[in-house]
């Protein structure tokens, strides 16, 4: 895409000290979002995804790199001047039982962004709050609830109403539909779609489920140690990788036969976590993170940092032999990263839109690269 980004993060490296020992939970990524676009961050546990959102929100310390946000450095910004910008950048938590006080009723939870922000006293946006249910599919009704007497979907709907009471411009989604079961991420996915596309919001998007964000995302960047491994149009990493890390990524996702899920599962655990242990800790410190668990990995990769390189897809990737790598895999596996996705919410719901005729498709259609 072209134009200015609304969202520029440059080199961001976030370093956590323990005890004497430091972290480094983010090592120099760079990405923007758009306005009107979506980008999904992906990686498993402890990539460094969610560090990335504190970060942006000022919850997490930024060691270097830079952060720009419609213009302006946040990064370093005051709690006073923080106030400034969260109305326009807005987060929706994982955990839709702990992000929402149960002591607060749902009208009264919506109200507080406007009165934090737009100084609305107390009790005088209820037509703004009914209005808002209905956005996100829940009765004006709603308001005198608590949120115990909602479901875990229904509960997430309250969340992503609070987030858009500000009429914010970037909403962050750390793994807003991890939680959820199949069929509710589906309603969820295709709310937050629908939401997008009725106030052109841009979403920076976390999940670890890469068919979930091939949905959701018009570009993605992939994580593994708080490293970029690979970034490109959603269609293109998901169905053509780049990056080895990516492929296992892709071959994570389970298999809707149980026998041949438990046989992969029995195969993994032949590679004990001990000996990647092991290997990792003898990798030189600018070795490539990945080179442990790689099985393409040669002597550059565990003495030498790979940078990002353009892709034939117009992606980038951070990789010694691409696209060399590719060329090993048995045909049988190479041609399995296939546009249809074996599992997940995508393949078993349909849309909660209000003529329920649209259905979660397998490829988000007008997928382009950012330039």
């Amino acid at each position: 895409m072209t134009g200015p980004a609304l969202l520029e993060v440059r080199d961001l490296t976030v370093v956590y000290r323990r005890r004497r020992a430091q972290l480094v939970a983010v090592d120099g990524v760079s990405f923007d979002v758009h306005a009107g676009q979506t980008v999904g961050l992906v990686g498993e546990s402890g990539s460094g995804k969610s560090t990335i959102a504190n970060a942006l929100m000022g919850l997490a310390p930024v060691h270097a790199g830079s952060v720009t946000f419609a213009g302006r450095e946040i990064s370093g910004l005051s709690p006073r001047e923080r106030r400034e910008v969260y109305p326009e950048l807005q987060l929706i938590f994982q955990d839709p039982y702990s992000s929402l006080n149960p002591s607060r009723t749902i009208g009264r939870t919506l109200e507080e962004p406007l009165e934090s922000f737009e100084g609305v006293k107390r009790g005088r946006a209820g037509a703004r709050v009914d209005a808002m249910l209905e956005r996100v599919r829940l009765p004006p009704s709603a308001a005198h609830q608590y949120p115990r007497e909602f479901s875990g979907g229904q509960r997430q709907r309250v969340a992503i109403a609070r987030a858009l009471m500000s009429a914010p411009r970037l909403v962050i989604c750390d793994e807003a539909v991890s939680a959820l079961d199949l069929s509710i991420q589906a309603q969820i996915l295709n709310l937050l779609r629908e939401l997008q596309r009725d106030s052109g919001l841009s979403y920076l998007f976390i999940s670890h489920d890469l068919e979930v964000v091939r949905y959701m995302c018009d570009w993605v960047v992939v994580l593994y140690r708080g490293r970029v491994m690979e970034q490109g149009s959603a269609s293109a990493v998901t169905s053509a990788p780049a990056h080895p890390y990516t492929e296992a990524l892709l071959d994570a996702a389970p298999l809707p036969d149980p026998r041949a899920q438990a046989a992969r599962r029995a195969e993994r655990a032949s590679a004990k976590a001990a000996d990647r242990d092991h290997l990792q800790a003898e990798l030189r410190p600018n070795a490539c993170g990945f080179a442990a668990r790689c099985r393409f990995a040669t002597d550059v990769c565990r003495e030498q940092r790979p940078e990002l390189q353009p892709t034939a897809a117009g992606g980038r990737v951070a990789c010694h032999h691409y696209p060399t790598w590719r060329a090993a895999l048995p045909r049988e596996q190479d041609e399995s990263c296939s546009p249809a996705l074996s599992s997940g919410a995508v393949a078993h719901a349909t849309s909660p839109s209000a003529n329920g005729a649209d259905r979660l498709m397998m490829r988000r259609p007008n997928s382009r690269p950012v330039t």
